[in-house]
This record gives structure tokens, sequence and C-alpha cells, in this order.
């Protein structure tokens, strides 16, 4: 017992360490998986800017039937090309090769990407991109510096600079330089829902597991009683 207290221990101080080795603090994704106006809107975000340069290889186009789409809202919103099925993954407009060229490495698969980085790291990165005229894009980000992925919402969110607390530029503050099209809060709430459609895309049968296991439990609880009760029966006259 003591062994696992210890563990348990060990693994939330290097936790611990971690975050405060990054230097930021993530801002919390209030995102409703079952919202499924949300997770359409995230989806359409994902398609028309995500999926330009980075693939998704594990979720096919037929899945988003499961946030409410029919095919034909599939095939008409978010399939350009005529060659590829509703049944087929989703995959990058561009190829490595070309990628590669462009941003200096391939960019990574997001089929997955909410389960390494979480939901709360997703949407704190989607809003922290800033102007940087030192860097190869133009652009930086103040949870993943130096970053190879350029802004791409620059005309919804607007140009944010950083602003420098301190001489040694230790830590900074993101202020508008150029406001967007969209408010602050509209921003952030397109980039919730990106976030959404990001957690939902990396398991897209969670809803339907988590409603699963909650049937299971009961079940099993119902059983347990009715097994006791079976057991007490045929062992009343021994005891």
């Amino acid at each position: 017992m003591k062994v696992i207290i210890v563990i348990i221990y060990s693994f939330l101080s290097f936790s611990g360490l971690a975050v405060a080795a990054g230097g930021y603090s993530l801002n919390k994704a209030n995102i409703d998986a079952t919202d499924a106006e949300s997770l359409q809107r995230g989806a359409k975000i994902f398609a028309d800017r995500c999926l330009s340069c980075h693939a998704a290889t594990f979720m096919r186009y037929n899945r988003l039937a499961d946030i409410g789409l029919s095919q034909g809202q599939i095939k008409q919103y978010f399939i350009a090309d005529n060659s590829v099925k509703v049944g087929d993954t989703m995959k990058s407009a561009i190829d490595a090769s070309t990628a590669k060229q462009m941003f200096g490495v391939i960019p990574p698969d997001l089929s997955v990407v909410s389960r390494s980085r979480g939901a709360d790291w997703l949407y704190t990165y989607f809003i922290s991109f800033y102007k940087d005229d030192a860097t190869a894009t133009g652009w930086n980000n103040s949870i993943f510096p130096n970053v190879a992925m350029p802004n791409v919402f620059p005309q919804e969110q607007g140009v944010l600079r950083a602003v420098y607390a301190s001489e040694d530029k230790t830590s900074f503050n993101l202020e508008v330089e150029t406001p967007g099209t969209l408010s602050p809060r509209e921003f952030d709430d397109s980039m919730l829902d990106l976030t959404n459609f990001l957690v939902f895309m990396g398991e897209p049968a969670a809803e339907k597991r988590k409603q699963i296991g909650s049937l299971v439990i009961i079940f099993l609880i119902i059983f347990a009683f009715m097994a006791w009760a079976v057991k007490r029966e045929f062992w009343k006259d021994v005891h």
C-alpha cells in the first residue's frame, strides 16, 4: 500500500513540475460533447482550414453522421473532390513532400491529437497565435514557441502582438494590434467548436460508450442484489 501511495505522489509531483516548467497556464475548454450544432460548426471549420495541410487518417467522413449530418450534407459541405467517397478517410489537400517543403516538417495527423494533447491545450493553442517577425512564418504561439504552423485565423481573430512585461522578455501579454472580423467572444466560441469536434474525432463512440457503461453498471448492481438474494435463500437453512 505504501508503495502505491509513493508512486501516485511521485506521478503528481512530476506532473506539477512539467506544467510549471512550461511557463504557461491553460484556458479551460468548456465544451459539450452532446452539442450537435457545436460539433457541426467545428467539423466545418476543420474541413475548411485544417484539412488543407493536416490529415485525419483514422476518421472517415461517414462518421459525421454521428453528429447529425446526412450523407447529402457530408457530400455537399465536406467533400469537394468527386473522387472522394463518403466512406473514405479524411486526407490532407497537399501531399507530405509538399508540406515538408513549405513548413519544414510534415504536419501531424490530427485524428487523435485531442487524446494526446487534451481539450484545454488545444483550445489555448488556437487562441494564442501572435505576430512575430523573427520567425519564418511571421507567427508564433505563446504555448508552442517557434511552432512551424502559421496562424490560419488571422482574418477572424485579428493580429495580436506580444507586449513584454520585463526587459529580459521572460513573460509577455498578448494585445490586439489589428481587430478581426469576429469579436473576441465570437472567435473564442468558434475555437471551442473546433476543439469540441477534435475531441469527438479522437473517439467518435465516446458518448455511446459512456451510455453503455452506465447501463452495464446498473445491470451489475441489480444482478449483484439478485445473486445476494438467491444466495441468502439457498443458505438460510444452513446458517
